[in-house]
């Protein structure tokens, strides 16, 4: 689904209004480093604008073994792992991603909910090819 393939790679550059852009105002956000779930996209955009002034940057992001699961005619769920380069961090962040997502009335698909969790699995980069590229290609699971 290119509307999370998008938001990837708009994180993955470190395009914030086109990170942001792939989510709707209501969205919700849960992340393993963070006490509480944030309960907007105005608050999740205050917490970035706060981890910029700390020095946050991203530098490279690698969406691994990719699932979109259509739920409904209108509702998606999108799974991966998550390889992230961040700047002043020397190791890659490794986690597991989810985001739900839901096509609003003019057709666009938009996050409503994403939730990254660690990811402690050293088998998974065995679905990469020495390139970089997936393996697994992105296929649309209906349910």
């Amino acid at each position: 689904m290119q509307a999370a393939v998008d938001v990837i790679a708009a994180f993955g550059s470190h395009d914030t209004a086109r990170y942001f852009a792939g989510f709707a105002p209501e969205a919700t956000f849960l992340f393993h480093a963070e006490p509480a779930l944030l309960p907007s996209r105005a608050a999740y955009e205050e917490l970035w604008a706060q981890w910029e002034r700390e020095g946050f940057r991203v530098l490279s992001c690698r969406s691994v073994n990719p699932r979109l699961d259509l739920v409904t005619d209108d509702v998606a769920v999108f799974t991966h792992w998550v390889r992230t380069r961040l700047a002043g961090v020397d190791e890659e962040q490794r986690e597991r991603e989810t985001i739900v997502l839901r096509r609003g009335a003019d057709g666009r698909w938009l996050g409503v909910h994403e939730h990254l969790s660690l990811d402690s699995a050293t088998d998974v980069d065995a679905l990469v090819d020495e390139d970089g590229a997936d393996r697994v290609d992105l296929g649309v699971h209906q349910r």
